[in-house]
């Protein structure tokens, strides 16, 4: 009985010793995950390479008016650091596309080809247009075909984008380099005094964060990131460690996280102060002066910023509030700090007229006039508790009317909501007034963990029954999952229709 209980005591002891020890090693190693998972470039980056700007897409213009643009996605090879090649696809080059401009009241036809082995598509992003040419999942081009979208551009100044939409392969499509801006234009933006001369003082920056495994992007999302595939360097336009010369007091930046997880609190490296002028639908009322703004993927923001003759001065983006705690903040990239783009203002600056203290009527839709309220619950690959069906409907609206959507984040993690088509307004955050740099045309909104959004839309149509427009989460791992839904307009009394089966062109 005494040597049973000996033998006993000593496993007991022995199990006891192996559990201690494994939690020490689980312990260190947990330590060892989070004070080695914040990534910071703050102050190290050595500006070598002079900023790409992409180029203005040639186009021409039809007998009838019609402005004609052609995109091609292509795969290639981009060499991001000297030496090393690696495999991307891009539009009319082998890493992103150039810049489409347009202005308002014109019509727009693009004329796409799909040159890679797979099929995919190109979604206006921000831009309203018929559900049809919106270039969603349902509007796939497969491998080798074409389609030729058109439409009337009905909707006032503002920096938009496009990008590939397909379901279950939007966050693939956008790292590998498909992505480029779309300027719009109008009479009213164009009568201001702000700067204007693109590639000079008027600077497209489409901001990605990538990581390489050699040659290759590293798509491997990291211990307990939860957001999506996170990166350690920044890419603006395609070009790392990135300067540019700027020869005006005042440059505007078309800031656009075309990240696919990582959001950004964009400011600069003397904390000094800058104006919004222009969020993603469009420009402010008036500017908001700041010295931090967040963005979070799909969202744009257009700021005007003065500098010195003969200075040097970082954008950066630095700690963001992502609404979590201190473990999930620095899981989820809330910690990290990146040096972006170094502008180099010349020994003598051109004189920029001073901004003008008003800007634009906005046009946003009134609350007063919402003749709906609809309720959309975010958590986890889902949007009120169903993942994305291709042939679900799942909300029907009314053509010409105002909705209030209430879009609330019931998760842990934190998400957006991007809603095609449409131009919203914030009513309210949390309850509250919004604060400056969301009171302006949006069409993207950040939601941390227990965040809820009053959005007021206003659907101006064409009505297609059968036709859908998507409202996701534009972290692009979140949306490929599921976290996705669709409506279509129909006119006044209209019902839903049937879907139109889903094929490539």
């Amino acid at each position: 009985m005494a040597l049973r209980w000996s033998r006993t005591r000593r496993i007991l002891l022995a199990l006891t010793g192996f559990l201690v020890a494994a939690a020490l090693v689980l312990g260190a190693g947990t330590v060892w995950l989070f004070t080695t998972a914040d990534v910071s470039t703050l102050g190290r980056v050595r500006f070598e390479n002079e900023l790409r700007i992409p180029p203005l897409a040639d186009s021409r213009v039809e007998a009838d008016g019609t402005r004609v643009f052609e995109l091609d996605m292509r795969s290639g090879t981009t060499e991001f650091r000297p030496g090393q090649a690696t495999e991307t696809w891009g539009f009319n080059g082998s890493y992103l596309g150039p810049t489409l401009r347009a202005e308002r009241g014109e019509r727009v036809r693009v004329q796409v080809r799909n040159s890679l082995d797979e099929a995919s598509s190109v979604h206006w992003h921000g831009m309203h247009l018929p559900a049809a040419m919106d270039g969603g999942p349902h509007q796939m081009v497969a491998a080798g075909a074409s389609w030729e979208p058109r439409w009337q551009v009905d909707q006032p100044a503002a920096t938009l984008w496009y990008h590939p939409h397909p379901h279950g392969a939007t966050e693939s499509h956008v790292r590998k380099g498909l992505a480029g801006m779309f300027i719009l234009d109008d009479d009213a933006a164009s009568a201001l005094p702000l700067p204007h001369d693109y590639g000079v003082d008027d600077l497209p920056v489409i901001v990605q964060d990538v990581k390489f495994d050699g040659a290759r992007f590293d798509t491997g999302r990291g211990m307990f990131a939860d957001i999506g595939v996170l990166g350690d360097r920044i890419l603006v336009n395609g070009t790392l460690a990135p300067f540019r010369e700027v020869g005006d007091e005042l440059v505007r930046l078309r800031l656009l996280n075309a990240s696919t997880a990582r959001v950004y609190t964009f400011g600069f490296s003397d904390d000094r102060a800058f104006d919004l002028i222009g969020t993603d639908n469009g420009l402010l009322e008036r500017p908001a002066a700041l010295t931090g703004l967040r963005l979070s993927p799909g969202e744009r923001a257009e700021v005007v910023v003065r500098v010195r003759a003969g200075e040097r001065v970082t954008l950066r983006s630095t700690k963001t509030d992502l609404g979590l705690d201190f473990f999930g903040t620095r899981f989820s990239g809330g910690d990290d700090g990146f040096d972006v783009l170094e502008l180099r203002a010349a020994a003598t600056l051109r004189p920029s007229p001073a901004l003008p203290a008003a800007l634009v009527d906005p046009e946003l839709p009134q609350e007063s006039r919402s003749v709906l309220r609809r309720d959309f619950d975010l958590t986890f690959a889902q949007i009120n508790g169903r993942a994305m069906a291709m042939d679900r409907i799942d909300a029907t609206v009314t053509r010409g009317s105002t909705e209030t959507w209430t879009v609330t984040n019931s998760d842990g993690m934190p998400h957006n909501f991007h809603v095609h088509d449409v131009r919203f307004a914030i009513a309210r955050l949390n309850g509250s007034a919004p604060p400056p740099e969301l009171r302006g045309p949006k069409d993207t909104v950040f939601l941390g963990p227990g965040d809820s959004v009053d959005l007021v839309l206003r659907f101006d149509g064409p009505a297609d029954p059968s036709a859908p427009y998507m409202f996701h989460c534009h972290l692009l791992w979140h949306e490929d999952l599921g976290m996705m839904g669709q409506f279509v307009v129909v006119e006044p009394g209209g019902h839903a229709g049937q879907i139109a089966p889903h094929a490539g062109h």
